[in-house]
């Protein structure tokens, strides 16, 4: 007689939290996320129409290079590690990632650094075959691939100085490297900066001949214009154009342009500067669009042009938590200059899609408002996961089950340190992460469960850990770096006895700037732990640099 085995909630409970393992470890069934748009309910879309921004979430600084009908692109990602995340859309509307450039630990190096150093501004590019990137860490590089996805080779440095350097190809095959440096003069004010132009031997990934400075401050060196920045060149109807973000990546950011029948200039200034800013609108406007600038063009192959920029979605004035996110406007040719936004206009979030065939939206998609639980099943995790700084060694370890988070020594709050961490980007002002944990703390200090976190100095926690020799669910922030490194109790609760060696279900919601942490001892029985708790700490205002909220998995270990 044939019997099948009967599974009972207990046998169902102990293979989705297996008893096996090291006492240290935290072992999480899944980790789940749901997300919304603040704006979601005044937006009304139809099929041939599509929402900005197009990479929800901690998406800033895009470069963008068609080939054929492909396009890709490659934003920032900082001391995240894996980093500078490939993208690729066959309608500029719909992306999906395909790899990271930087995915071995050998190719850079993060130590000491803080959370928005590292990898910044990258610049892809493709020619005969090969795809380019060159970006800025501690120097500024190039890596190379036959395809984008990767794998991608490391880094060769450059020696000149500055940031933000972009690849251009002229029509008689020579290549240039484009970017941000120092004045040749004195500097005439804070902020005073010089975009240069040298020509790059590709074969040898090497500079070679005169850098030359094409552009001395910015649009008008009288308003002492400052941060030009990210430069990219183009040629169109024998003028090279330079666009460049200016103002610094703030609520002051905008776009400028330059034309020139040389590519060394001299370089004729757009009368009609910036060609994109949300600067002169007011901070009230309801679901105000901001700092938009750092731009990209893209042409398709029926002669659109188009641009991605950063811009972010602000819950109050000047304050978003999830950083600054990549957006798609057309770009309209008049009397030779081009402009992606008329001044006094609002970057919308709704309008007609590019005249491309559109892509079905994948079920786990970038942009709109989604959901999604990963349940760690696939051997690996997604793209979309980051640690902080490089681990030599991964910290975790994917069961049958779930995943294995391994304690260190290593707290976060400390740019020294790699802590053991993986997490994922809120992409949205309203948002919910979950999951369930099974972890017993063995000594003080010894905590694990969910971090938000900005930047070292400005996190907060959710989980399990030791309180008078007795484990607690405990949320805690450090909205500065002048909070204890393990952050301020906010709110904690006993855990029964009979809650030993079975699993916590921990949720945090954030909506703006205001969060609520909830725990259940079993799945769907929350109970408060706090709520209406300050979460503007994690705004880019209060916190500064340049990345978004990423939350995630944590395990600490006490020392």
């Amino acid at each position: 007689m044939n019997t099948k085995p009967l599974y009972t909630i207990a046998a169902a409970a102990a293979m989705l939290f297996p008893s096996a393992a090291p006492a240290a470890d935290a072992h999480f069934a899944y980790y789940a996320y749901d997300g919304k748009s603040q704006e979601s309910a005044q937006l009304h879309p139809t099929r041939a129409q599509f929402i900005n921004p197009v990479i929800s979430g901690y998406a800033p600084d895009p470069s963008i290079e068609r080939v054929g009908d492909d396009y890709y692109m490659v934003t920032s990602s900082f001391v995240h590690f894996p980093g500078l995340p490939v993208y690729h859309s066959k309608d500029l509307v719909t992306w999906r990632q395909i790899g990271n450039a930087i995915d071995r630990p050998g190719q850079v190096d993060f130590s000491g650094m803080k959370v928005s150093a590292g990898l910044m501004a990258p610049a892809i590019a493709y020619h005969d075959g090969v795809y380019y990137i060159v970006c800025t860490n501690r120097k500024n590089f190039v890596i190379t691939a036959t395809n984008p996805a990767g794998p991608w080779s490391d880094p060769v440095n450059f020696e000149f100085d500055g940031i933000d350097p972009s690849l251009f190809w002229d029509d008689d095959g020579k290549a240039y490297i484009v970017n941000n440096g120092a004045p040749s003069q004195k500097a005439l004010y804070p902020g005073h900066r010089s975009i240069w132009v040298q020509e790059f031997d590709a074969n040898a990934k090497a500079m070679t001949g005169p850098r030359t400075e094409i552009i001395n401050g910015g649009a008008d060196l009288a308003t002492k214009p400052f941060w030009t920045e990210a430069p990219h060149l183009y040629k169109e109807d024998g003028y090279y154009y330079l666009i460049a973000a200016q103002g610094g990546t703030g609520d002051q950011h905008s776009e400028v342009v330059f034309r020139s029948r040389a590519i060394t200039g001299p370089y004729e200034n757009f009368a009609g500067n910036p060609i994109l800013t949300q600067r002169d609108l007011p901070d009230s406007r309801p679901n105000a669009i901001g700092t938009a600038g750092h731009a990209d063009f893209v042409q398709t192959p029926d002669g659109q042009w188009w641009s991605v920029f950063l811009a972010t979605r602000n819950y109050g004035p000047d304050l978003f938590n999830i950083g600054r996110e990549t957006y798609l406007l057309p770009v309209t040719w008049k009397d030779g200059w081009p402009v992606i936004l008329e001044q006094g206009k609002t970057v919308p979030f709704v309008l007609q899609r590019p005249n491309l065939p559109p892509s079905p939206r994948p079920a786990q998609p970038l942009n709109g408002d989604y959901a999604y639980k990963d349940l760690f099943k696939d051997g690996k995790l997604g793209l979309g996961w980051m640690s902080v700084r490089i681990p030599q060694q991964p910290r975790y370890a994917l069961q049958p089950g779930g995943l294995a988070l391994h304690a260190s020594t290593e707290a976060i709050g400390d740019i020294r340190n790699v802590p053991s961490f993986v997490g994922r980007k809120q992409a949205h002002a309203i948002a919910t992460v979950s999951t369930a944990m099974r972890y017993t703390p063995e000594r003080v200090g010894d905590r694990a469960g969910l971090v938000a976190m900005q930047n070292d100095d400005a996190y907060l926690f959710l989980g399990v850990q030791q309180q008078d020799g007795k484990p607690v669910v405990a949320l805690s922030v450090r909205k500065n770096g002048d909070d204890p490194q393990q952050g301020r109790r906010v709110a904690s609760a006993p855990l029964p006895p009979a809650a030993a060696g079975k699993p916590v279900y921990l949720k945090l919601s954030v909506d703006g700037g205001v969060l609520s942490a909830s725990y259940a001892l079993r799945a769907n029985a929350w109970q408060p732990l706090a709520g209406k708790v300050d979460a503007t700490f994690l705004s880019t205002k209060q916190a500064g640099g340049f990345v978004g909220t990423v939350i995630g998995l944590y395990n600490e270990q006490g020392k």
